[in-house]
């Protein structure tokens, strides 16, 4: 059974749909050892209790980036995880923390990286007028929404279209998205070559 943590900062829709996701064998032998919050009001959480996860609040208000980084970092390490996916959790981590799960730490965005990084990418995506847009689940390394491409799934942007329609369609590629890049990781058949994923097949070793 391998150990998956969950960082949030919000309501989670990624996470319910990575418990929803494992409760229904869609990733095989997982399960969500621990939820960590940096916010003490993230609907997430509440969730998380709801549905009886192991779930914590380490506060990151007054503290510095890597101490902070410490506290989520000895915590996962303590639940034993071995793959942290963060769910809408809005902090950039340290190198110090990357360096602690290397090739281990999954993160979800709401645009076709490398367009439109950071905060606001479904605003940014339809202010420029772009006819696909999507979402991509990338491995963390120490650089913003940058790390190696695991799945991309393309979103349509239609005519009829704004911010929040696009947003919503977007969200349902994600919660695909996220399981299919737990698998693909979990199940270790892959190489990385410069920026690309490769996966191996039977025939290539």
């Amino acid at each position: 059974m391998r150990n998956i943590g969950i960082l949030l900062s919000g309501r989670g829709s990624n996470f319910v749909a990575i418990a929803d996701s494992i409760a229904a064998g869609r990733i095989p032998d997982a399960r969500i050892a621990v939820v960590i919050s940096n916010k003490p009001d993230a609907p997430g959480i509440a969730v998380a209790c709801k549905r009886s996860f192991e779930a914590l609040v380490i506060a990151s208000k007054g503290k510095a980036r890597e101490d902070h980084d410490r506290e989520v970092a000895a915590s996962l390490k303590q639940h034993g995880v071995e793959l942290v996916c963060l769910a809408g959790y809005m902090r950039l981590l340290s190198p110090w923390f990357v360096q602690q799960f290397p090739r281990r730490i999954l993160n979800i965005h709401p645009s076709l990286l490398p367009a439109f990084p950071g905060l606001e990418a479904q605003e940014q995506a339809f202010a420029y007028g772009v006819k696909i847009s999507g979402c991509t689940v990338h491995f963390v390394d120490e650089e913003l929404d940058h790390g190696a491409i695991i799945v991309q799934k393309a979103v349509h942007v239609r005519d009829d279209d704004n911010e929040r329609t696009l947003a919503a369609r977007i969200l349902e590629q994600e919660h695909l998205a996220y399981t299919e890049a737990i698998n693909v990781v979990l199940d270790g058949k892959f190489e990385i070559v410069g920026r690309r994923m490769k996966l191996r097949t039977q025939n290539s070793g």
